[in-house]
């Protein structure tokens, strides 16, 4: 065997352990740098067909896709349950609204208007020219025991500048009660409904209630 000086040997062994460690490391990172290589060109691959897509060129490895029809859900159906009987729609609600009647109708408009008459009488009398109204009222009286005959007299008796009384009938109500249906010709900017039904409902001897049936200009 080749002697070797103890220094020497020392030294040549820690050469070698050296050298072999970094071969070993050579071969590592080479193996690393082969493998991100190969990744890279996947990418950039990925990358190249994904610029075409955008670009809006076909790729040659695409899938094709099956034509597809829209879909079209079908409308939930309604539970039907016994409480529906008592849900009210909106219909229903704007039905279930209480509206103005027609008496009430005649004391805003009344209302409306002697305000209006009183602004022209403070300014010195009637102004426009004169229109005149067809009335047609419905007084209910209290019962079947009331005299009709006496009512009506008490109503035709009640006087105001603008208003003549016309023709009137008897209308069944029901359980042997009539009512009095009772025309008028007013003159508008004299006689105000809401005053002309305060006298008439003031007979409380013989009026249960006062109904506008109808208001016609002339």
């Amino acid at each position: 065997e080749w002697p070797l000086r103890p220094g020497l040997y020392t030294n040549y062994i820690l050469s070698m352990q050296l050298f072999g460690g970094l071969e070993g490391r050579i071969e590592k990172l080479e193996a690393e740098n082969t493998h991100l290589f190969n990744v890279t060109n996947i990418l950039a691959t990925r990358l190249a067909a994904l610029e075409k897509v955008m670009d809006g060129q076909a790729v040659t490895a695409a899938v094709p896709v099956a034509d597809r029809k829209p879909v079209v859900k079908a409308a939930p159906k309604k539970v039907v349950s016994d409480d529906d009987d008592f849900n009210f729609s909106d219909d229903d609600e704007e039905d279930a609204a209480p509206k103005e009647s027609e008496m009430q109708k005649m004391k805003r408009l009344a209302a409306e208007k002697k305000a209006a008459d009183e602004a022209k009488k403070a300014a010195g009398g009637h102004v426009g020219p004169i229109t005149k109204s067809n009335v047609v009222i419905d007084c209910k009286p209290w019962d079947d025991e009331t005299d009709i005959v006496q009512m009506e007299k008490a109503v035709r008796a009640i006087t105001m500048e603008g208003l003549r009384w016309g023709d009137s009938k008897l209308v069944e109500v029901g359980y042997g009660i009539q009512k009095l249906r009772i025309s008028t010709c007013i003159i508008d900017h004299l006689v105000g409904l809401y005053d002309l039904e305060e006298h008439i409902t003031n007979l409380e001897d013989f009026i249960q209630s006062v109904d506008i049936v109808s208001h016609n200009k002339i």
